[in-house]
């Protein structure tokens, strides 16, 4: 929307986590659920960058595009063919229900139901479908991170099979999940999020849980088609192969003349290349009187909700269209379609890391999850995964193979190769973890090092402390977990054991090959070994003897 001055006055955000800002998944009129789809995500332009500017909550935001809120920015420009502007945003008067001509766009609360009672029986899984993870994150976690940024004031979730799972992901979010059972199709769906709305006023959403990238910019723009006389706003893709998608025939301006099911469509008809995602918005004046009186007349006996569109345009009111790209419109209901999911939306993160100044040597070996943070003048090497929970400073250097998950990294850090960082490390500035080391649940503090074959786990190295190779923290007796403490510029002997509870005071030096079972006091040397026993000779007279043994045995 607009152009790229809309960005002037505003914080553009770069990039947020899994799925924001990104394109969704698609749903036919009928059982969209299980509609197969493949997924391509298009780098975000300048204009929808522009599309997620923030200042404040998500309902700023809104209001921005929606023009109650005044930008100081020059050319603005109309959204194409859906006849609104930036400052324009005011409702008209209407005989066919829905706001008075004194509330404006960004004034009308926005609720969400996303449909997600499928039984997804092609992912093969006991793991809800909308809950199989993307960079790490449920598909329905996308898709609600996405809706937040619009600032919608309420959330429903319409389930069915193993609902106590969704139940369980979404606890404390603040959505409410119902039930539709028995399940008749998606206008019945909608429809079950009613009870939960009854006191609502304002616009509604309908979108699918299997739909992970909606991005919030198309949301905006979604509702704020719903202008003038416009009552239905349906979201619209043309796809490089129209398949047996749902038609929409509609007007250069957006209006809609008919929506018609593959199977039952002309010709000339099928000519057409604008489809029906199945997403959908009204006000709830409009939305619930309308899919009240969806029917089920058809061979699957099901009530269908892109009949809501239809009979708004039977009715004589004005239905829209709004446009976006075939990768926000497709669905992942298969483990082929999730896989090229995560392929899709790892390439892009790749390229946002880059973009932001991280340098990856061979960009498609390394995965990122939905919330990992990249400071500038990142050297990422090849086969690293990052799992969530990921920090990393600027000027950090990441070595091949690498498996590193809720970490903290700062500046300077060096790590790997071959190593593991556990959730609960935290590695402060210029501390360095090397070859075949693994860190769980602990701090390495300033300058700390422990360059390879070493495990430390539960543990606090002070600063400029060293940890030499094949060095454990022996943190677990079979029950409970303990701490060891290394003070500031420690010097830990190879092929040391430590067993917690344990304190090496600073500048302490603990011998090569020792089990340190006790406290070691600053400034001391520990060493626990035994006495080294000297033979001279012995070997010599053991190798004759046992020669002379062999030889005689033989003979």
């Amino acid at each position: 929307v607009g152009n790229q001055n809309l960005a002037q006055g505003f914080e553009i955000q770069p990039f947020v986590a899994a799925g924001q800002g990104q394109s969704p998944p698609q749903h036919q009129r009928r059982t969209a659920a299980d509609q197969a789809a493949h997924f391509s995500f298009r780098y975000r332009s300048a204009a929808n960058c522009a599309q997620r500017v923030v200042q404040g909550d998500g309902k700023v935001a809104r209001r921005v595009e929606q023009g109650s809120i005044k930008v100081e920015a020059d050319n603005f420009e109309a959204v194409r063919g859906h006849r609104w502007a930036i400052g324009s945003g005011r409702w008209n008067p209407q005989s066919f229900g829905g706001m008075s001509a004194a509330m404006s766009a960004s004034d009308t609360p926005l609720a969400v139901i996303v449909l997600a009672a499928g039984k997804g029986t092609r992912m093969k899984s006991d793991l809800h479908k909308v809950l199989h993870p993307i960079a790490g994150h449920p598909m329905l976690l996308h898709l609600l991170g996405s809706l937040g940024e619009v600032g919608i004031d309420r959330q429903v979730i319409v389930a069915g099979d193993r609902r106590e799972q969704i139940e369980a992901a979404l606890a404390d979010s603040g959505a409410e999940v119902v039930v539709q059972d028995p399940q008749l199709g998606t206008a019945h769906a909608a429809l079950m999020a009613k009870p939960a709305l009854a006191d609502f006023n304002g616009l509604v959403l309908v979108c699918f849980g299997d739909v992970p990238f909606l991005s919030a910019a198309t949301v905006r723009r979604l509702c704020a088609a719903l202008t003038g006389d416009a009552r239905v706003a349906v979201l619209g893709f043309r796809p490089a192969d129209t398949a047996a998608y749902g038609r929409i025939i509609a007007d250069a301006d957006g209006t809609v003349r008919k929506m018609v099911e593959h199977k039952d469509a002309s010709t000339e008809e099928r000519a057409v290349n604008l489809c029906n995602s199945g997403v959908i918005v009204a006000h709830s004046n409009d939305m619930w009187r309308l899919l009240d009186a969806v029917g089920n007349d058809n061979a699957a006996g099901e009530y269908y909700l892109p009949d809501v569109a239809t009979n708004a345009i039977a009715e004589g009111a004005r239905v829209v269209v709004v446009e976006t790209d075939e990768s926000e419109v497709m669905g992942v209901n298969s483990r082929a379609e999730l896989a090229e999911a995560e392929a899709r939306w790892q390439q892009r993160r790749r390229k946002q890391a880059m973009d932001d100044g991280a340098s990856l040597i061979a960009p498609e070996t390394v995965w990122f999850a939905w919330d990992t943070r990249l400071g500038r003048d990142v050297m990422i090497e090849p086969n690293v995964f990052f799992g969530p929970g990921v920090t990393v400073a600027d000027g950090v250097k990441i070595r091949a193979n690498c498996h590193i998950e809720g970490a903290s990294l700062a500046l300077g850090v060096e790590v790997g190769p071959f190593a593991r960082l556990r959730p609960g490390t935290v590695l402060e500035e210029k501390a360095k973890v090397g070859n075949f080391v693994e860190v769980k649940k602990a701090t390495m503090c300033k300058g700390a090092k422990a360059n390879h074959l070493t495990y430390i786990g539960d543990a606090e190295v002070g600063a400029g402390a060293n940890i030499g190779a094949g060095t454990i923290t022996c943190n677990y007796d079979g029950y409970f977990k303990y701490k060891t403490i290394i003070g500031e510029r420690a010097f830990i002997g190879s092929n040391s054991s430590l067993v917690a509870p344990v304190k090496i005071g600073a500048d302490a030096i603990v011998g090569a090959g020792s089990a340190v079972t006790r406290d070691v006091a600053a400034g001391e040397l520990r060493i626990v070994r035994g006495e080294q026993l000297v033979k001279p000779g012995w070997a010599d007279r053991f190798h004759d003897a046992m020669k002379k043994k062999k030889a005689e045995k033989k003979g």
